[in-house]
């Protein structure tokens, strides 16, 4: 039986009235969430191998997932905020038939085409012996049109729990606070899993997690002031708002906390430095699907500034020809119709271990966008989407580690007068139309125009008209400048823009 379902277990015979996991409308104690789960299991039973589980975050969703290791079951979480497209994708790729929703999701579920069900508000039953299996399928967030299904066994995601359990210093003591959309691993196991294992409580900000899943941060200060939790995890972008909420209120985050990591995209020292300042414990880590989520991160009372920490105990991290290698029991058994995973596992991350060490992640190897809400996005993906419009001859798509993508747009010649005159908005409106079958985060929010001959004068193209991506952050930075400086050279311009 693994930690985690030995943990309900003994949550079973505790009749102390003791909070384990509330949202805004539902408070369980122990005894209480393991009958709960004991009694969707059972409806579960009888259904397919591998579910869906489609919902908000709250206490249903809790069940369902802790109710679906209990009966065996590959649970196959799917992000709402995917599109259409994706959602399709991954019930075909999976072959599920079946998907648990919860009340707010019911509508986009019924689009999919297979049968739905709801976790049984009344029924309960005696804690039963936990079905062999059990794991999950996670599609990150897109880093194509068709992502990849990362297969997980239980046994790898219990370990991952474990190891982060006792890398954080959980105990009976904390109160989490989830804030994050539950379809991302790692807010599974910090929310879900970690709590169980330490005998702590969670709480679900529903409302919060929609909004983040959307890009909306507005909110998050209120909600820890709200809560006053001792521990929580959030993206770079949600805690870059945090910090700016508290500074223009003039206010400090609770005293309550005691941990805060922060991972999924890069973390710049300067938010890290000014989170501490306002009283947010930041402790930066790193991980990625294919090894459970998480790989390293700093400890509390270790943390050391500008790295994301020592790795997981019983992961060997090495680095080879700069890219980080990650070998242990918290490896993927592989992608879904895919050979088993090589050992050790190469990350396509660049880094260096320290004589202490402690982790430094330097960027991607390869092309891919992490956004800092952590989505994965192939710039390749969205530029065969932008090219759709044939008023752009070319394009190169950016954005790793900011809160939204941006484009550098060469037009083609009878699109040149067009770019050259559209208003700012006409542009954006285009290339939200050509990428209207992509999530909203794939969707380009900022933008410039360069000539064929710029571009070459820049030395931005390679001879067969690709651009060259290492040099592309800092010409769309420099352009950016410029033309922010024509404009305010010419106001009525500006004026006409508006």
């Amino acid at each position: 039986m693994s930690d985690i379902m030995l943990a309900l277990k003994r949550c079973a015979a505790v009749y102390d009235g003791a909070t384990a996991i509330s949202d805004d409308a539902n408070t369980l104690t122990r005894a209480g969430l393991a009958a709960r789960v004991s009694g969707f299991a059972e409806e579960l039973r009888e259904l397919p191998q591998t579910v869906g589980l489609l919902g908000e975050n709250g206490v249903e969703w809790a069940i369902a997932q802790l109710a679906g290791w209990l009966a065996g079951k590959t649970v196959v979480p799917l992000p709402t905020f995917f599109s259409s497209a994706q959602l399709g994708h991954i019930v075909s790729d999976t072959g599920i038939t079946h998907v648990i929703t919860t009340a707010g999701t019911q509508e986009i579920a019924s689009k999919l085409g297979i049968a739905t069900l709801r976790v049984s508000p009344a029924r309960r039953a005696p804690f039963p012996e936990p079905t062999p299996g059990g794991g999950q399928i996670i599609y990150t967030s897109g880093s194509t049109g068709r992502p990849k299904g990362v297969r997980l066994a239980l046994a790898q995601i219990n370990n991952s729990a474990l190891r982060l359990a006792e890398a954080t210093s959980a105990s009976r003591s904390d109160a989490y606070l989830s804030v994050l959309p539950l379809p991302l691993l790692l807010e599974t196991i910090c929310a879900i899993c970690v709590p169980l294992l330490a005998g702590a409580r969670t709480h679900f900000d529903g409302a919060v997690a929609a909004s983040v899943a959307q890009g909306r941060t507005d909110g998050i200060a209120a909600a820890f002031v709200r809560h006053r939790p001792t521990t929580s995890v959030l993206v770079p972008q949600v805690l870059a708002a945090w910090v700016e909420q508290l500074i223009a209120d003039a206010k400090r985050a609770p005293r309550s906390l005691r941990f805060v990591a922060v991972g999924g995209a890069p973390v710049g020292a300067q938010l890290a430095e000014g989170a501490w300042s306002l009283g947010i414990p930041v402790h930066e880590g790193y991980g990625l699907s294919e090894c459970c989520s998480v790989v390293a991160v700093n400890r509390p009372g270790e943390r050391k500034s500008g790295t994301v920490g020592r790795p997981l105990s019983g992961l060997n991290v090495q680095i080879e020809d700069g890219e980080i290698l990650a070998d242990g029991p918290t490896v993927m058994e592989g992608y879904l119709h895919g050979p088993p995973a090589a050992r050790p596992w190469r990350t396509g991350d660049l880094g260096a271990l320290d004589s202490g060490g402690f982790l430094t992640v330097y960027g991607r190897k390869d092309n891919l966008i992490v956004t800092s809400y952590g989505r994965n996005v192939s710039p390749e993906w969205v530029e065969a989407m932008l090219l759709t419009d044939h008023r752009f001859a070319a394009c190169a798509v950016l954005g790793h580690g900011a809160p939204h993508l941006s484009a550098l747009l060469i037009p083609a010649p009878h699109g040149a007068a067009w770019l050259a005159d559209a208003p700012r908005a006409h542009v954006l409106m285009a290339m939200a139309q050509a990428c209207r079958d992509a999530p909203s985060y794939a969707v380009p929010r900022d933008f410039v125009v360069v000539s064929p001959e710029e571009a070459i004068r820049r030395n931005l193209l390679t001879s067969n008209g690709r651009f060259r991506r290492a040099g592309l952050a800092a010409a769309y930075a420099e352009i950016k400048s410029s033309a922010a400086a024509l404009r305010q050279g010419h106001p009525q311009e500006e004026e006409m823009m508006a």
